[in-house]
């Protein structure tokens, strides 16, 4: 009898730890049934997924994202594949990508290894590396120029973690203003509120090239981090990841995504080295 209920309770055991997994699968299944993909996007990731004066997503992840529908629809057979997009911010993309409000994240989310316990991640699609941005009148030139001073950064993002490390790092005190995304970052400087914003250099770029006054900002020489951009997927959704990739490996191999590349950043500078190296590497062979 006691060897029965061990029985019973080992096959329960392992139908509990395989729950998870049936319930993360399927994305194609969900796709097909519904005929629609939802792409999540972010209203102000300049150029990477952001609000355009259309009211519609644009940005070098918004395209990447539309090309993977593409391929979805034609996997899966329909004429006709409707896209769904669903705003996200720093908080809520994570939460809203399990839920399966969205199926796939469009924005500039970087691969991580704590992520990676809640999500999976695609190929690479960028690489880049935080910074800061303040007014040029503020005299900020440096990393020791923010002591004493108040640098705003979207809260929950591997920014605030970064720069939190590279300020004890220098012994550097200064006062961190958490808001919610880039807009309420530029925001805070053009109010006075803070005087820098730390993200994403190649945001932080974009941000000044939307303010209208280029010339007004700059932006810190150093590099706090490595951030690896990825789009976000269910955990444990082989079947879809790889359709996923497949299609980054595509546009590597063709060379494609230089043309994407410089559709959003070709007026800003060609890829750097890192960003070659990676599209290299993203090329898969069939």
């Amino acid at each position: 009898m006691r060897l029965h209920h061990s029985w019973r309770w080992l096959v329960a055991s392992l139908f509990l730890s395989l729950t998870p997994l049936v319930q993360a699968a399927g994305t194609l299944d969900k796709i097909k049934a519904s005929r629609t993909i939802a792409l999540g996007y972010r209203d102000s990731s300049i150029p990477f997924s952001y609000t355009g004066n259309d009211n519609q997503p644009w940005g070098y992840s918004v395209d990447l994202c539309t090309r993977v529908a593409a391929a979805v629809a034609r996997q899966l057979g329909l004429d006709e594949l409707q896209l769904l997009w669903v705003a996200v911010t720093p908080e809520t993309r994570i939460t809203k990508l399990k839920s399966g409000e969205i199926d796939l994240e469009c924005g500039s989310t970087t691969a991580s290894l704590s992520r990676m316990q809640e999500v999976d991640f695609s190929l690479p699609i960028f690489v880049d590396g935080a910074a800061y941005l303040s007014r040029r009148a503020a005299g900020i030139r440096r990393l020791e120029d923010l002591a004493g001073r108040k640098i705003a950064v979207a809260g929950g993002t591997t920014s605030e973690r970064m720069l939190a490390a590279a300020l004890a790092q220098h012994r550097i005190s200064a006062e961190l203003v958490l808001v919610s995304d880039h807009q309420h970052g530029l925001a805070a400087l053009l109010q006075g509120r803070a005087d820098a914003y730390a993200s994403d250099r190649a945001l932080l770029i974009g941000l000044a090239l939307d303010s209208g006054s280029q010339t007004d900002w700059t932006i810190g020489p150093e590099t706090l981090s490595y951030e690896p951009y990825a789009l976000m997927t269910r955990r444990n959704d082989a079947d879809f990841r790889l359709v996923v990739n497949s299609v980054l490996a595509r546009l590597s191999r063709s060379r494609e995504i230089y043309d994407i590349y410089d559709r959003w950043f070709g007026h800003l500078a060609k890829p750097g080295a890192r960003l070659d190296n990676l599209y290299y590497l993203n090329g898969l062979p069939e």
